[in-house]
């Protein structure tokens, strides 16, 4: 067996999907021959990659879709951003198939959504549907994208990989694939996120300029994480709550966060709100287990991997039944309705106030977490691989082996 993995995902700052694919790359080739799972590193194209991205908020002209019925006309700017970003997937396209075609694979695996097109049997993992089931959470460019390669995609698949039974179900039902063709392989908790000594806390929070206690969201900022509610429903709370527990915005701005942007510096800054920006991962055990509460109002997700990682720290969750999030959370955790304003609000402010409560949260945190691990979802991965790339008598005798 010989997989090729592309790696563009890990280049840069990570987000969710940089994150999965780093770290199952991680755990396969813990479980794997060297020449069994390999990487197409991107190189140049994934720093270029980076750069571009970063590029991106600062050249696309602000807009609140909310009062806007049509789409913004691009800038030029945007438009020679839009071509150079074509031109830098195409030239990553052809490194990619020359790549694939030299090192004679028997499968590859593409973790973000839209395969590049090849002769090679694909596995290619699907996060979520947010793209085709609300496109009005996208930039117009990525919606485009998805309408034109989405099908091709799915076509080359062989085997797609859910990670949830939420975003299994849905893409079953919304694709029309077989059952027998999408497998659920969960994501998993990032290795040093647990539970720290208070000191330890206490003494880095101060390093870092983070106030002793605080309300903690971790995300990009952008509409379906839905945060412009969140920063209402914290500013409605008693002053005496926002002055012992301010809320703390973790993550990078978005596409068309223009109106979160606005309502931070109009009203929340002055209530109690510290914009910190993106976390870089050595910092995010501390941040998890410096907050009072998670606060997570998204309203989809394909897994939520910030409240998971929360309960793996020992944290109290406060979190939306959108999408996955009631499946991986579960009982431990307070769910909440996203457009729920009011509900939001009382239950950061009982968080804050009742300790029985708080601590009736974090019980048994850290064991619900548990069922999530890297090396699980390796596993499961492994197992796709082996099922698309082994002949049933092999499979046989490596199951009887394994008994």
């Amino acid at each position: 067996m010989r997989v090729l993995v592309n790696g563009l995902a890990t280049a840069g700052r990570k987000t969710g999907i940089g994150h999965y694919t780093s770290e199952l790359l991680r755990c396969l080739h813990q479980l794997v021959e060297p020449e069994e799972v390999q990487v197409f590193q991107p190189g140049w194209m994934g720093r270029a990659k980076h750069y571009l991205a970063g590029l991106r908020p600062s050249i696309e002209k602000p807009v609140n879709l909310r009062a806007s019925a049509t789409p913004p006309h691009p800038t030029w700017t945007m438009r020679v951003y839009d071509w150079v970003g074509r031109v830098g997937q195409a030239a990553y396209r052809w490194r990619f198939r020359r790549f694939a075609r030299a090192g004679r694979y028997d499968l590859y695996h593409e973790p973000s959504f839209l395969p590049i097109d090849c002769d090679l049997p694909t596995v290619v993992t699907i996060h979520d549907l947010s793209v085709l089931l609300h496109p009005e959470w996208h930039p117009a460019d990525r919606v485009a994208h998805h309408q034109r390669q989405f099908e091709r995609g799915l076509t080359q698949a062989s085997h797609v990989l859910a990670v949830s039974e939420h975003a299994r179900q849905e893409i079953i039902r919304t694709l029309g694939l077989p059952a027998d063709r999408v497998s659920r392989t969960y994501l998993g908790v990032r290795p040093g996120l647990a539970p720290l000594p208070p000191e330890e806390v206490t003494a880095r929070l101060h390093q870092m300029g983070l106030p002793p206690r605080y309300l903690l969201y971790l995300g990009s900022i952008e509409p379906r994480k839905n945060v412009l509610m969140l920063l209402r429903a914290y500013c409605s709370l008693p002053v005496t709550v926002r002055l012992h527990y301010p809320l703390v915005l973790a993550g990078p701005w978005g596409w068309n966060s223009a109106d979160v942007h606005e309502y931070l510096e109009r009203e929340a800054r002055h209530r109690g709100v510290f914009y910190v920006g993106y976390v870089a991962d050595e910092q995010l055990p501390v941040l998890y287990n410096g907050a009072r509460a998670l606060v997570f109002p998204s309203r989809y997700e394909g897994f939520g991997l910030p409240p998971v990682e929360m309960l793996a720290c020992g944290g109290a969750v406060l979190a939306s039944t959108a999408g996955a999030v009631a499946e991986t959370v579960g009982t431990r955790g307070c769910l909440l309705d996203p457009d729920d304003l009011a509900g939001w609000r009382r239950a950061m402010e009982r968080v804050c106030t009742d300790q029985d409560w708080w601590q009736m949260l974090r019980q048994n945190a850290v064991d619900a977490a548990h069922a999530f691990t890297w090396e699980r979802c390796a596993r499961e991965t492994l197992a796709v691989y082996r099922h698309l790339t082994e002949s049933p008598a092999t499979c046989q005798q490596r199951l009887h082996q394994a008994a």
